[in-house]
């Protein structure tokens, strides 16, 4: 495995022996808490500089990072606040646990009043689904739309395009599903 492999997993098992979230961790390092979950998933090679900041905050100099053996302890459960922040703003996405760790991708999502997943329709492989937990939510899938509300679900191929959109005037709670993981 080479080094820009194994610098996600060895800040995320640093990260979870120290007891931080992605958002404490960052803002100890005074980086965007964006840049914490970008590395531990492989999207990004930080820095030396940025790893350097994320590590002083940390605790831990660069040669022990690189040095020590960091074991993931097994979590089974999430507090609110352990959420990783995939996506924040207008919608915002928050997922349960580590893509890396599942095939199974859970968030849970807020979709401001008018806000919506983009104008070009998504498309990927896998299945999705999800709930609506409060407000209403425009759901697109293969050219038919239905406007849900709280109670109301989805699930659709997620080769097919589809789009979400708040069309009410209070913010929508959306508990998704997606499987393989696409964020």
């Amino acid at each position: 495995m080479d080094e820009e492999n194994i610098i996600g997993p060895r800040l995320r098992a640093l990260r979870d022996r120290l007891g931080l979230s992605q958002r404490a961790l960052a803002r100890k390092a005074g980086v965007p808490s964006s840049t914490v979950s970008l590395v531990e998933s492989g999207r990004t090679s930080p820095s030396v500089g940025s790893l350097k900041r994320l590590l002083d905050a940390a605790g831990i100099s660069l040669g022990d990072f690189f040095s020590s053996e960091f074991e993931t302890p097994t979590k089974y459960f999430y507090r609110h606040d352990e959420l990783t922040d995939i996506s924040r703003g207008e919608v915002s996405y928050r997922q349960l646990g580590s893509s890396q760790d599942s095939s199974l991708q859970i968030l849970y999502e807020t979709y401001q009043p008018g806000s919506d997943s983009g104008r070009v329709m998504l498309s990927h492989e896998g299945e999705e689904g999800g709930l609506i937990i409060s407000g209403r939510l425009e759901v697109t899938v293969d050219g038919q739309s239905r406007v849900l509300k709280a109670g109301d679900g989805y699930l659709f191929p997620s080769v097919l395009p589809h789009r979400f959109r708040n069309v009410g005037d209070c913010p929508c709670v959306v508990i998704s599903a997606c499987t393989p993981p696409t964020f």
